[in-house]
């Protein structure tokens, strides 16, 4: 059952209650993430994120690190574009608990200048692990060139120069600017009392008031167009970028079957043609990211070089093919079962539910429910799929991005 309530703080509850489960899964969503940093602050949402397991006000890094796991839950975060999410799985009853340890690090951090120090040269390491995995680096260069100066753009990570230039006050600052009641979503899933939970964060969230800063932003000027990346790689690691769709657009309902039947699975286009037929890849794949006002269509390919230009060609011909013949009804439906069924699969799982509340309740504003989805699902034709095809995968509208050894030859 769906329940949603904004506190007396300002902080929207929203919740699940599955009784018949015996875990219960928490998130504390801030409504801040790279794509709300200035360009100096490229990176700041992510090391906060960081940040905030390092000790509060009342509890050392390892006093969080012990207080799930001696519970046998599980306390975890992670930083996208448009939020920050901290989130603790544990059974019914430790709710309280992970209550309390999500809103401690969240509202009181130390934030000392050593640890931040230290966690820098953490974050600094893992964009030098990021840019030795090419295959993962090329899907930040595709955004970087469809969405030049815009904060989209700009990798989640930062750079080594925007993390090393801040300081101290500079993170303390965004952090009480952005860590406030009014911008924090609270979801909750599982196995557990809505009342008790309600009352436990009035509580906890007492006396804290404040604004954040409403984001207002110009959505993204998608570029058209081919940038090679010269790097010393084994493999030739390609991606091709359309313009998608926003995720307050219900057409993402026709492009999740799109995209199922393009590139998203073992019987999908791409990996039947590319990989079984035709072996030139190890890896094809499609997916699409929607954000609010935006969203990017991406097809990804690692060959070798010899084999690139045909590997290209194939994936161009698919991608228009799928814009000029509508499907037919049994592909069709194989992709709308896929669809449905990795969804209703995921319902299972009650962190899945918690991070669907939250990302519901920041980028739409409303609860979507499953039989929502299954509807709009099922009321996805062959000839919306052709429309939108046509729509987004204009060749003359198409970014295509290339990484690995110098390319011989021309791409075409």
């Amino acid at each position: 059952m769906y329940k949603r309530k904004v506190l007396s703080q300002g902080v929207r509850l929203v919740a699940e209650e599955i009784p018949t489960v015996s875990s219960v899964a928490v998130g504390f969503w801030v409504n801040v993430g790279s794509r709300w940093e200035m360009p100096a602050e490229a990176g700041l949402s992510h090391l906060l994120e960081h940040l905030l397991f390092k000790g509060t006000t009342k509890r050392s890094a390892r006093a969080i690190a012990e207080a799930l796991d001696s519970v046998g839950g599980q306390l975890n975060a992670f930083t996208t574009k448009e939020y920050t999410c901290y989130y603790a799985k544990v059974l019914s009853e430790h709710v309280p608990l992970a209550l309390d340890v999500l809103s401690d690090m969240l509202l009181d951090p130390l934030l000392t200048a050593e640890d931040i120090e230290r966690e820098k040269q953490v974050v600094l390491e893992e964009i030098r692990m990021y840019e030795d995995s090419p295959d993962e680096l090329v899907h930040d260069l595709l955004t970087g060139v469809a969405w030049p100066d815009h904060p989209l753009g700009r990798p989640t990570l930062g750079t080594e120069e925007t993390l090393s230039s801040l300081t101290p006050d500079h993170i303390r600052a965004f952090h009480e600017r952005h860590y406030t009641p009014d911008n924090l979503v609270i979801t909750v899933a599982g196995n557990l009392e809505y009342e008790k939970v309600r009352e436990l964060l009035e509580r906890q969230l007492q006396g804290r008031q404040a604004t954040a800063p409403q984001h207002c932003q110009p959505a993204p000027v998608f570029s058209p167009g081919l940038q090679i990346f010269e790097r010393d790689t084994e493999q030739v690691h390609v991606c091709l970028g359309a313009k998608g769709i926003p995720v307050e657009d219900d057409t993402n309902y026709v492009v999740d079957v799109l995209n199922s039947i393009l590139g998203g699975g073992l019987s999908s286009r791409l990996f039947q043609h590319i990989r079984e037929e035709k072996g030139l890849a190890y890896s094809v794949y499609s997916y699409h990211t929607a954000y609010q006002g935006a969203g990017l269509f991406t097809v990804y390919l690692g060959l070798s070089e010899e084999k690139l230009q045909e590997g290209l060609s194939l994936v161009r011909a698919e991608m228009a093919n799928l814009g000029k013949e509508e499907v037919s009804t049994a592909e069709l439906e194989r992709a709308k079962q896929q669809v449905l069924g990795g969804f209703l699969l995921g319902l299972e799982n009650t962190t899945n539910r918690m991070i669907r509340l939250g990302k519901q309740e920041l980028s739409l504003g409303r609860y979507v429910s499953p039989q929502e989805v299954k509807q709009k699902i099922g009321e996805v034709t062959a000839a919306a799929v052709r429309e939108v095809c046509a729509k987004v995968f204009r060749p003359e509208q198409l970014t295509t991005v290339v990484l690995g050894p110098k390319v011989c030859g021309e791409l075409e």
